[in-house]
């Protein structure tokens, strides 16, 4: 069985939105889609506003991350969800 290793980057509506709060429901959303998370790390933008990304693994036969983008879009306080890297891990 092959997995994928998957880094979503995740920016908040603005600089006051919790973003302890957007990773807790984040990881949430990626483990109900069946993702095993890996890392999470904090990217500075500017102006005071911090992105996470968020990289996890999970099974290739999933297929796409659209509907997973989708629901991590609908969390209160996240502005935008795109895949930053994808790779295929054999194990």
């Amino acid at each position: 069985m092959a997995y994928v290793i998957v880094t979503l980057k995740i920016m908040p509506e603005g600089v006051d939105v919790s973003l302890t709060q957007i990773e807790q429901s984040s990881k949430e959303a990626i483990e109900k889609y069946g993702g095993r998370m890996m890392r999470v790390e904090k990217e500075p933008i500017g102006f005071g506003l911090v992105a996470l990304k968020m990289t996890f693994s999970m099974d290739e036969n999933k297929g796409s991350t659209d509907v997973l983008e989708d629901q991590i879009k609908a969390i209160a306080g996240i502005m935008n969800v795109e895949v930053v890297n994808v790779g295929r891990a054999l194990g």
